[in-house]
């Protein structure tokens, strides 16, 4: 999608029953407070018995200079978790696609920067989540994340073409403030060598505040960048975001 496209979609009226949420995100290094970039959001959808169900994202990602250079849409058709994704990176000429077929299999497509493109198929199961998923499985699960008890799901690598288990789990960090802080890490004691955690802030009422981890933006070729993104938001529901 163009960003004049893009713009001009943001800017019609919503249909009847129709809800919106905005919110931006700013992006800065985990040791200091230049702005590596802004993340742009609007999700659409609609309030069910007071509560807000989400059905299409679309995120801008956009550098201090006011130039756009990634693009990611998400539709929330056949689950909440397991989105229909497509991100694009042109700097890299990478493009990743996640298709939820029917909620039965997730297929994906990853034209890669070295210009090979992949493909691999995961079976869905209930605990998968993918992609910004993670935040409605927050949602979902709200009573237990502020109670303080431990969730656990598979998360989708699509790089890797496979999931691997994680658990999330109420925390107490500095660096997050917010209501609620949540820790997202592997269950495995191996794999927990090799990926960092993930800390998320939430407000009381279940939107997402903070992010301190490894992004998904690309800082070169061979790595991503692992930053501390501060969210504000712009525009919400007429409804709640949890129950």
């Amino acid at each position: 999608m163009k960003t004049g496209t893009f713009l001009l979609a943001c800017t019609l009226p919503l249909s009847a029953g129709a809800a919106e949420m905005r919110f931006t995100g700013q992006a800065t290094p985990l040791n200091g407070d230049n702005v590596l970039y802004e993340e742009r959001h609007v999700v659409t959808g609609k309030c069910t018995e007071g509560l807000f169900r989400p059905a299409s994202h679309n995120v801008t990602y956009v550098r201090s200079n006011g130039e756009t250079f990634g693009e990611k849409t998400l539709s929330y058709e056949q689950s909440p978790l397991r989105p229909t994704m497509t991100f694009r990176q042109p700097g890299f000429n990478e493009v990743m696609e996640i298709r939820n077929r029917d909620d039965a299999k997730l297929e994906i497509e990853w034209q890669t920067p070295e210009g090979d493109t992949e493909n691999s198929t995961v079976e869905v199961t209930q605990e998968l989540v993918a992609d910004a998923g993670f935040d409605n499985l927050v949602r979902n699960h709200w009573p237990e994340v502020t109670s303080g008890d431990r969730i656990e799901f598979d998360f989708l690598a699509p790089s890797r073409g496979k999931a691997y288990g994680f658990v999330l789990e109420p925390t107490e960090d500095d660096r997050i403030d917010a209501a609620h802080t949540v820790l997202i890490e592997p269950s495995s004691t191996l794999l927990s060598f090799l990926v960092d955690p993930i800390l998320l802030g939430y407000n009381e009422n279940g939107a997402l505040t903070n992010y301190l981890g490894l992004t998904n933006i690309r800082k070169d070729k061979d790595s991503n960048y692992t930053a501390h993104i501060r969210y504000a938001v712009e525009t919400a529901p007429d409804c709640e975001l949890t129950r």
